[in-house]
């Protein structure tokens, strides 16, 4: 792919790549020139010097496989403490990224990765989150913009599985395999006392907005607010209720307080199997926001359920097990360790990992 050698220089014409079709012309510029501001890309484009295949260009164009856009002079932002250049030497926050995500690596070829990311670390940005996997993969992009992909997401508090594509057409290829169910999601919970039926299958709408104090005991004043990231189960026909499908399998248990259960959503809804988990009433261990809820606290309900104070407080929700085809031919079956907290949980009460799994017999749909 060619580069933008010297931005300051006179016009250029460049040739979207396959790998940029349907790309964006202000995140193609952002791939190409990662310092120019957007500001100056807005004025540039909304007085006609950005054109591709000779016609005006908003930032907002879509751009196909061989169309040419046209690169007038540009000017770059200087870097904090320095002037613009377009090979400064990442630093040393970028280099420590790129080092925490090798040491997250389960597997990769030339096309993906597959990380075991741990609990408690964002997959994407949002409202305060400022370190997260995806700004992590900003530090790994090559000289001329390539930079792996996220496929999907976990929750911040959920281990394990994550796939990462390092080129646009495999994050597209990959995507789709997602979008049409071909792949084969396993997760491992510890849940709040033993489910009944042992094994079952949760079919659920789903919406967001449950109220804060919804199905956890008395409420306090001015908790009856609604908690947009909280999913709750609604009912079919409501207003963004969407359907939602879990199998779930109890591995192994300790009556009456907890279950290791082993999940297979089938469908990929926010929160699913948390929501999933409370709706049956066995939310996971360590979850904030679906109910469970420590050995001490007096909104419990039932004491013979109550987890022990040596189970440390943290989401006991592992992504185990990703097995979908490779695009590029085979198979990509990854399996994640337990992470610290589980581990130490699995001990406790001797859980054996090598145990049959039994969700590995539910259906895919």
């Amino acid at each position: 792919m060619s580069q933008v050698k010297n931005p300051a220089a006179g016009v250029q014409m460049l040739v979207v790549t396959a790998d940029e079709d349907g790309m964006r012309l202000d995140r193609w510029f952002k791939r190409r020139v990662p310092d120019l501001s957007l500001g100056h890309l807005n004025k540039i484009c909304r007085t006609g010097q950005v054109r591709v295949d000779g016609s005006r260009a908003q930032t907002s164009t879509r751009l196909t496989e061989g169309a040419s856009v046209r690169i007038p002079p540009l000017q770059l932002d200087a870097p904090a403490g320095g002037v613009a250049a377009p090979n400064v030497k990442r630093a040393s926050a970028s280099d420590k990224d790129v080092r925490a995500i090798r040491d997250m690596v389960l597997f990769e070829d030339k096309h993906v990765m597959v990380l075991n990311k741990p609990y408690g670390l964002a997959v994407q940005g949002g409202s305060g989150t400022t370190h997260h996997i995806d700004g992590m993969l900003m530090s790994m992009a090559s000289e001329n913009g390539d930079r792996p992909l996220l496929v999907h997401r976990l929750d911040r508090d959920t281990s394990g599985v994550l796939l990462v594509a390092k080129t646009r057409k495999m994050a597209s290829d990959l995507g789709e395999l997602f979008r049409s169910r071909q792949t084969r999601k396993i997760y491992w919970a510890i849940v709040e006392g033993v489910p009944k039926p042992a094994q079952g299958r949760i079919s659920l709408f789903l919406a967001k907005g449950a109220g804060m104090g919804d199905d956890r005991g008395p409420r306090k004043p001015g908790s009856e607010r609604r908690d947009p990231e909280r999913m709750r189960v609604a009912k079919h026909g409501e207003e963004d209720a969407q359907h939602s499908i879990t199998y779930y399998a109890t591995v192994d248990k300790v009556a009456p307080r907890l279950a290791w259960l082993s999940m297979k959503p089938v469908t990929g809804r926010t929160h699913q199997l948390r929501a999933h988990a409370e709706a049956i009433g066995n939310p996971i261990v360590g979850d904030p926001k679906y109910g469970s809820r420590p050995e001490n606290d007096p909104r419990r309900t039932d004491p013979l359920r109550a987890i022990p104070s040596n189970v440390e407080n943290k989401l006991h929700l592992l992504a185990r097990r990703l097995i979908l085809p490779h695009p590029k031919g085979g198979t990509i079956d990854v399996t994640a360790p337990l992470p610290p907290h589980m581990q130490k949980t699995f001990d406790l009460f001797g859980f054996d990992i090598s145990s049959d799994d039994p969700i590995m017999e539910a259906p895919d749909e």
